[in-house]
């Protein structure tokens, strides 16, 4: 069984004292794949020495965070395009809108996304999106651009059945479905147990929102299986399949043809 965690910084601080344990304890629970997304031009140089000291399990993203559009945005997408062009990267991530912490610079946190998301068409990249507190707005730009190179992931999906409905909506999106599953009373189990299979991918936002039982705790790659078994159990489908068709969509989302 081979899972795929979509959305993992497993590069920051917080692993810096036991990251190979980290990443071997994730090959243990049959995670063989992992995506880091990029935060802003800090996270950078951490996110490639992962990619380079980890290549046959991590793939990266390179994007701009809603959460790090301040007053040098523009300086920053800059070196995030310079970053991009690379090569090195299998998406644009992670991208998106967020009212939740500050709405001060909420027109530059539009501006900043619809731009990252002509970066990825362009290259036809899949888009991670980062969606709090502004799903109706994210919708709104996804409409602007919505086209057959338009693809992606809502990333830490946690809406109701309206927000399901609207988000399936875009042919070519996967809901990523991470930790929250597992919170009681999130009724996220309710929200996707009519989803198909097809589209939904798997992920943990290491450090953030672990799963139960470790809720509250540092949340970490290898709980990709936690959530697995989870999805498997409100979905009735067998944890072999949930594993399969997950990381068939991940492959997909990603561009990625390896059977890794």
């Amino acid at each position: 069984m081979k899972l795929f965690d979509t959305h993992s910084h497993m590069y920051l601080e917080a692993f810096d004292e036991d990251r190979d344990a980290c990443m071997a304890r994730a090959s243990e629970r049959g995670v063989s794949r992992v995506a880091l997304p990029n935060i802003d031009r800090s996270s950078i140089a951490a996110l490639r020495s992962m990619l380079l000291g980890y290549p046959e399990q991590c793939v990266g993203m390179m994007g701009l965070h809603p959460c790090s559009v301040k007053e040098d945005w523009e300086e920053e997408l800059e070196i995030i395009l310079k970053e991009l062009d690379t090569g090195l990267y299998c998406a644009v991530g992670e991208i998106g809108l967020d009212f939740y912490w500050d709405t001060s610079f909420r027109l530059q946190q539009i501006e900043a996304f619809e731009q990252q998301i002509v970066w990825a068409k362009e290259r036809k990249l899949a888009i991670a999106i980062h969606c709090r507190e502004s799903f109706a707005e994210v919708c709104e730009v996804l409409d602007r651009q919505a086209d057959s190179d338009l693809r992606g992931v809502f990333h830490c999906f946690t809406g109701g059945l309206e927000d399901v409905e609207r988000a399936l909506a875009f042919p070519n999106f996967y809901l990523g479905i991470g930790g929250v599953l597992t919170f009681k009373n999130s009724g996220l189990d309710r929200s996707i147990a009519e989803v198909p299979l097809e589209r939904m991918v798997l992920e943990t936002d290491a450090p953030y929102l672990a799963p139960t039982p470790f809720r509250g705790k540092r949340n970490e790659t290898a709980y990709t299986r936690l959530v697995a078994e989870k999805l498997a159990s409100v979905s009735g489908y067998s944890l072999e399949e949930v594993a399969r068709v997950s990381s068939a969509n991940a492959k997909n989302l990603f561009g990625i043809d390896s059977d890794k």
